[in-house]
């Protein structure tokens, strides 16, 4: 596995892995109106998007020329999506991404709004739960989790390559 930093063309591909994802990945803590207003069927604002991962660092890991994974860092610190490929999920592509922005955005405290499904990732990671919260999205409500972390005196991973060993 490969991380590299995010390119403009990569958006369209990102908006579908995150869609599969959710739809994929989340079904047992989100019922299906909850998963179609988290990730809509006819898909993302690619130009909102784009935006956005331009804005902040953005990693994207790669098998065999493939897509797996995205996560991206506002310069604050703030974890705004990390996802895997609900084929690539378990396998170390998250922890790959998430210890590479850590240690590429120097911060005070990391913090992010993590779902039902990934708390247990965060949690095994260091992160803590700060409150548990309901978010309305496109009118429907769906219960997700604000989570902090103060950073690791050595950092925890690189930015341009990590093996997934």
């Amino acid at each position: 596995m490969k991380l590299r930093r995010y390119r403009p063309e990569d958006c369209r591909a990102l908006g579908a892995l995150f869609y599969d994802t959710v739809h994929a990945a989340c079904t047992g803590e989100y019922d299906p109106r909850q998963l179609d207003a988290w990730a809509p069927p006819e898909g993302v604002d690619l130009a909102a998007w784009n935006e956005s991962l331009s804005a902040h660092l953005t990693l994207v890991a790669e098998e065999d020329g493939a897509i797996v994974g995205f996560g991206d860092m506002a310069p604050d610190g703030y974890l705004d999506r990390l996802y895997v490929a609900h084929t690539h999920l378990r396998r170390g592509v998250a922890s790959a991404l998430c210890a590479a922005l850590e240690q590429a955005v120097p911060a005070q405290r990391y913090t992010t709004h993590a779902s039902r499904t990934a708390l247990p990732f965060f949690l095994a990671r260091g992160w803590r739960v700060v409150k548990e919260q309901t978010v309305e999205r496109r009118g429907v409500t769906l219960n997700n989790y604000v989570m902090e972390k103060k950073p690791s005196p050595q950092g925890e991973g690189g930015i341009c390559e990590a093996n997934d060993g």
